[in-house]
């Protein structure tokens, strides 16, 4: 006879152990110690691991970051950097002619403005974490921190735009290297 207070009606049955035949190659993901939240959260050294093959939590790297630009993996075709922004501060109004820009917001919010020309940014929108921006060649462009907190992002380029090594630890470090080019 069934009982509903009971979830199965053959309880011995309900939780068959399966049969993995694989199990010794392939142990069970979560009891490793390659998935250990703690494992998750060490600190990397920042600089260009670039163009060397390279594998990082990107999530745990960005927010970590505290200089305004660091490149952290810079290749042939492609460069990573890394970016905080203070609040009230942004990323600066520019431009890149021959290249997209791919940007992901980790934390912090602000309004990304985008344009033909100096003066006509009329495109904006607010973002915040989890956000993607794509940049396409060509844009005018500035991301603006309306938020509380730093900004922290990080950005691809294609083709790379900084020096492999690049660091600026602050704002004004950037726009001196930017004008000394």
């Amino acid at each position: 006879m069934y009982r509903a207070n009971i979830p199965y009606p053959n309880p011995y049955y309900g939780n068959i152990p399966v049969y993995n035949p694989y199990s010794y190659y392939y142990p069970c993901w979560y009891n490793t110690p390659m998935y250990n939240q703690e494992h998750m959260k060490q600190y990397i050294e920042f600089k260009d691991y670039g163009p060397e093959p390279f594998v990082v939590n990107i999530d745990e790297a960005t927010k970590q970051n505290n200089t305004f630009r660091t490149a952290l993996w810079t290749g042939k075709y492609l460069q990573l950097t890394l970016m905080s922004i203070n609040v009230g501060d942004d990323i600066g109004l520019e431009i890149h002619r021959d290249h997209d820009q791919f940007i992901r917001i980790e934390q912090g919010q602000g309004i990304v403005l985008m344009g033909d020309s100096k003066d006509k940014m009329d495109y904006q929108r607010q973002v915040f974490d989890d956000y993607a921006i794509i940049i396409p060649a060509g844009k005018w462009h500035n991301l603006i921190n309306t938020g509380h907190i730093p900004i922290k992002l990080y950005s691809i380029y294609a083709p790379p735009e900084h020096p492999h090594g690049t660091v600026h630890v602050t704002k004004q470090d950037a726009e001196e290297h930017h004008h000394e080019h």
